[in-house]
């Protein structure tokens, strides 16, 4: 077990750095290393997850179902969501979304829900990024709790 093995666990989409703290350190790995490299690699995922988007959405708007589809269905939630939360609370509620570590919360995800809402890139990295760093510590202070019982 490295801590390449912690990044590249961390760098996948179902595990994220959930997976990778929670090996590292049940592998006996230093917990502030396998915190920093998790947290690194998870990061790693959004400025690609955000250019996968805009190129895959382009090419996909070109084919008229999927036009119509996203026109219709998407941005019609889209609204009400804004609508019942207002775009003040878009920060927050992503970094939280992002943070608290439950399965289908994570790097991944955010950037997928700050891409569909059209939330400002700037504004985005920041609240994902501070997300991934919560759900670090959440998860790190997590498995040394538990490892340390056993």
């Amino acid at each position: 077990m490295s801590l390449l093995d912690v990044a590249v666990l961390s760098i996948l989409p179902i595990s994220e750095l959930r997976g990778g703290i929670l090996l590292g350190i049940s592998q006996g790995l230093d917990p502030l290393l396998v915190f920093l490299v998790a947290v690194l690699s998870n990061i790693l995922v959004v400025p690609l997850m955000f250019f996968f988007l805009d190129n895959l959405h382009k090419y996909f708007r070109r084919i008229n179902f999927y036009r119509k589809l996203f026109d219709f269905y998407i941005e019609k939630n889209r609204h009400k969501i804004e609508n019942k939360f207002g775009a003040k609370t878009e920060f927050l509620i992503l970094m939280l979304f992002v943070g608290i570590p439950l399965p289908a919360t994570g790097a991944y995800t955010g950037s997928i829900l700050a891409w569909f809402f059209g939330i400002d890139r700037k504004v985005s990295y920041i609240s994902i990024m501070l997300g991934v760093v919560l759900a670090g510590i959440i998860m790190t202070l997590f498995s040394i709790g538990i490892f340390s019982i056993f």
